[in-house]
């Protein structure tokens, strides 16, 4: 250094506790003084008004493609440093280990110490605090100790007297892009910051957390492959964020270098796998498609990239270059399934296309940052998980669509096949049970029937049907079969009995759990009864009445055809001895052949 500028620091040490703008004058004349390489790198300088300032502001940098030079062959070059290209924060990847210089100055004593911080963490960093070509303090990414915050990112505390010369040089490396944004500012302030990003990221990955959860519970509840696959793309994109932003090695996996190496890609990769089986599943009506068969495909390639890189059968670089590559193909794949749900009114279309806009977003702003092309500031760095967290929120709306879709479809199924039920099972005309309703109503109730739970089948033929039919017609016949249906309904017990049309104007009522003989011979003198008056069909009253003959089970028998040929014996007496009564068949009647 030389005697002028020894003697302007001397005079600015003397005079700073009541000299502050005089101490800022003579640094301004200390900068126009120094060599003109290093002129260009006006330093940082440290005041109580500016809590925290973005390093890039005075930052030149040295490529070490070697990886070799130390920092005290760095103190040597300082003026071959030179100003970056830009100044946003990224410079992009680089096959080199990359040296920045930061001079600092602290006019006034500091409140607190100052900090350095470079708030991306996948990459290997060592930050050294030199002063007249002297390291005072240093921290190295890959040896923690007492100087190194423990912090998610690369940071070290120091101590600034006033009116000194300082240098910060920071070595960077990263088999990734070097994404930088530097800070240098107060240590309460820049901790504030810190606690800031960990509650955003504990608020972000807790919502992952209960996606993850919640998709695992329904994957193991209801066995549907689609939860588990969105469970993979959750479990990914959580992974990803956990190691890019620096919570796995602060909190979850600290000094596992293995786990700091390979848990992102890996997370990456699981998420892209993921992605392939989770589109499939819910775009593909065929699984034996062309378009579902290409999906499992890829899944089973990024599976296997996974498992080779994390067993060091394949480089990361390649694994890198794979995932660039790979990454939008479900996406791509999947857009003309996608379009033709949006052209059928599906919303899981319309979905699944809104998520592809959020995360193509992110993932340009993503790739614009590694490139240097975009600063790295709050919104930028955290474009991609913010685009991956409603990515994973709009892939929970198309498990609810598809849930629906599902439940709609099976409820469909239902109706049809009560549809085919109702059509085989009941009297097209009278909409009452037919004889093959009747058969399975008449064994259920048989099965539980005793000698003090009844049941009895009454087998009925109208008196003065055929002359009816006859003089006004079969549509006035048809009519007539209809009313004389309702009010057999509306005159037998609506809980326990049954009504049913066998064909022509012959009709069956089966009642169950009567307590004995005499209560079933009155239930069928009520049907008698219920006769009586005439039938109102439009300018016609028209008057029928009932013969009918019956069996009670298992006093007369436990078969339901044996009890049906019974009541037909007892209705054809009944018939012959003068219509219009009710006459039991216990056994003693003859049947027909």
């Amino acid at each position: 250094m030389s005697p002028l500028v020894c003697a302007l620091l001397t005079i600015t040490r003397l005079g700073r506790a009541r000299c502050g703008v005089a101490s800022s004058l003579l640094w301004l004349f200390v900068i126009m003084a120094l060599p003109a390489g290093v002129q260009a790198n006006a330093p940082l300088m440290l005041t109580q008004d500016r809590p925290q300032m973005n390093a890039w502001e005075a930052i030149t940098l040295k490529a070490d493609p070697t990886y070799q030079l130390s920092v005290q062959d760095m103190l040597e070059r300082l003026d071959e440093f030179e100003a970056p290209a830009r100044r946003g924060g990224s410079l992009g990847v680089h096959k080199a280990a990359m040296w920045l210089h930061i001079p600092i100055v602290a006019p006034k004593t500091p409140r607190a110490p100052w900090m350095v911080d470079i708030g991306y963490s996948s990459l290997q960093a060592e930050i050294y605090l030199v002063r007249g070509g002297r390291v005072l303090q240093q921290i190295r990414t890959s040896q923690r100790d007492q100087m190194q915050l423990s912090s998610r990112t690369p940071a070290m505390a120091f101590d600034l007297q006033a009116g000194q010369a300082y240098d910060l040089l920071i070595r960077v490396q990263a088999t990734g892009p070097l994404i930088l944004p530097i800070t240098v500012g107060e240590m309460p302030y820049q901790m504030h910051q810190a606690l800031r990003e960990q509650m955003l990221q504990g608020l972000l990955n807790g919502l992952a957390l209960c996606l993850l959860a919640y998709s695992l519970i329904q994957w193991f509840t209801q066995r549907e492959h689609l939860f588990g696959f969105y469970a993979l793309v959750v479990l990914g994109s959580a992974g990803f964020s956990l190691q890019f932003f620096g919570i796995g090695d602060q909190f979850l996996w600290p000094g596992n270098l293995w786990m700091s190496r390979y848990a992102g890609l890996a997370a990456g990769l699981i998420a892209l796998a993921g992605s392939f089986l989770f589109l499939s599943a819910a775009l593909a009506d065929n699984p034996q498609s062309r378009y579902a068969r290409a999906m499992r495909a890829g899944a089973a390639i990024t599976a296997v990239v996974c498992v080779a890189v994390t067993l060091g059968w394949l480089s990361i670089a390649i694994a890198i270059a794979f995932m660039s590559l790979v990454g939008p193909l479900p996406s791509l794949i999947s857009v003309p399934a996608a379009i033709t749900r949006v052209r059928q009114k599906d919303p899981i279309g319309t979905t699944l296309l809104a998520a592809w806009i959020a995360y193509g977003v992110a993932a340009a702003l993503m790739v614009c940052l590694v490139q240097g092309w975009v600063p790295a500031n709050f919104w930028t760095l955290h474009s991609f998980q913010f685009g991956a967290t409603l990515d994973m929120l709009l892939f929970l709306r198309v498990m609810g669509l598809r849930a629906k879709a599902m439940r709609m479809k099976a409820q469909e199924a239902l109706r049809e096949r009560d549809i085919m039920h109702s059509l085989a099972h009941s009297d097209p005309l009278t909409g009452l049970s037919n004889r093959r309703g009747l058969q399975h109503a008449l064994q259920l109730a048989l099965s539980s029937s005793s000698p003090s739970h009844l049941v009895a089948v009454y087998l009925i033929d109208l008196d003065g049907f055929k002359p009816i039919n006859d003089s006004h017609g079969h549509d006035v016949g048809d009519d007539l079969l209809v009313a004389v249906g309702k009010r057999l309904q509306a005159s037998v017990r609506q809980q326990t009995d049954l009504v049913a049309r066998l064909g022509g104007d012959e009709f069956i009522v089966m009642a169950c759990h009567l307590e004995s003989p005499h209560h079933a011979e009155e239930l069928g003198r009520s049907l008698l009864h219920a006769f009586d008056a005439p039938f109102s069909l439009g300018d016609l009253n028209l008057k029928v009445g009932l013969t009918i003959g019956y069996a009670l089970a298992p006093l007369d028998g436990n078969d339901s055809h044996g009890l049906i040929r019974l009541a037909d014996a007892a209705m054809y007496a009944g018939k012959q001895g003068g219509k219009s009564s009710i006459l039991r068949n216990s056994g003693e009647l003859a049947l027909a052949p």
